[in-house]
Formats: structure tokens, C-alpha cells, sequence
């Protein structure tokens, strides 16, 4: 627990590249057009927390908690989610960019992740049972040893799945993206 508490606060339009942010516990709290790129968020506490259209890009997130946050419209780009605390680690994204990102052994079931781009993440030996991936972006995207059961890429474009490194019983995919799945194949499909 931190020494600085914030309970249904707003933030808004806050520029934290020119201030500082305070390193504490914000609960039910908003950020709506907030930069906060490059700043330092480890330590800090987010339960039940709105972010909408905020840049949260390069932040530190060491020991940072998220715990049912949402994120809205933001760039999120390079961001090292292994680092965050992972007690109750919880997040949603609805069209963010969060190309460049990391979710290294990330446990994160039933996440909502849609109408988001995620160029050049690392999934590796996520666990992403029942999250939603539906209408988005992976060019680049790693999978390896990922936990996909039960995981929505309906509409989902340009990703790169090995069925046989990954686990995607009972995934849902779309025609023709289905083709994702035998990439390393290299097999010429009409």
C-alpha cells in the first residue's frame, strides 16, 4: 500500500511528461486525454480504474497493480505487462494500440482485447483461456507456448499461430484469417 490514496478522482488532459506522477493507490479513478508516456507508474496501485484516449507508451510498470482497468482509445505502445504486479492482475482493452508490448507469462483469462492492434507483441507462455481478441491486429505477433483454449479471433487479422506450440482447443477463427494457423507450413492456398 502506498501513502497517497485517491478515491473517484478525475484526471483530465494531465500531462505527467512535465509533473511528475505520484506513485500511489487510485481506486475507481478516470484519466481521460492524459499523457502519460515514458512516465514512472511502478509501485502505483490502479483497482477499478478508466483510461480513455490516454498515452500510457514506454511507461515503467514495475510492481505496477492493475486490477479490473480499462482501457479506451490508448496508445499503449512498448509497455512490459511481466513486470506488473500479478496478484489480481486484470485488464480490458477496446481499440488501443499496443503495438511493440510485452505479455511474457502473463496470466490474463477472459480479457477483452477488441478493435485493438498488436503489432510485434510477445504472447509467449501467456494464459489468454476465453479472452477476446475479435476484430484485431497481430502482424508480428508472438505465440509460443500460449494458452489460447476458448480464445475469440473471429475477424482478427494478420496472426501467426502454430497450433501445435500454442493451445487454441476450441478457439474461434474466421475464413480466410484461418490461414494463420498454417503459416509455417508455407502451403499456396487459393
Amino acid at each position: 500500500m502506498n501513502d497517497q490514496f485517491f478515491e473517484e478522482e478525475h484526471f483530465e488532459k494531465k500531462d505527467f511528461s512535465l509533473e511528475e506522477f505520484i506513485k500511489a493507490d487510485y481506486e475507481g479513478c478516470s484519466f481521460l486525454n492524459c499523457n502519460l508516456s515514458n512516465s514512472d507508474l511502478s509501485g502505483s496501485q490502479f483497482i477499478n480504474c478508466e483510461f480513455t484516449e490516454c498515452d500510457l507508451s514506454n511507461s515503467k510498470l514495475l510492481k505496477t497493480a492493475f486490477q479490473d482497468c480499462t482501457f479506451y482509445s490508448c496508445k499503449m505502445i512498448g509497455l512490459r505487462f511481466e513486470q506488473c504486479e500479478s496478484f489480481a492482475f486484470s485488464i480490458s482493452a477496446e481499440s488501443c494500440i499496443m503495438n511493440h508490448s510485452s505479455f511474457f507469462q502473463v496470466k490474463l483469462p477472459k480479457a477483452n482485447f477488441s478493435y485493438s492492434k498488436f503489432q510485434n507483441v510477445d504472447f509467449s507462455e501467456a494464459i489468454l483461456i476465453n479472452s477476446n481478441f475479435r476484430n484485431c491486429e497481430f502482424s508480428e505477433a508472438i505465440f509460443e507456448n500460449t494458452n489460447l483454449e476458448k480464445a475469440d479471433f473471429r475477424d482478427a487479422k494478420n496472426y501467426s499461430i502454430d497450433p501445435e506450440n500454442n493451445k487454441v482447443t476450441n478457439a474461434w477463427f474466421s475464413i480466410p484469417e484461418i490461414v494463420g494457423l498454417l503459416n509455417k507450413y508455407q502451403l499456396k492456398i487459393e
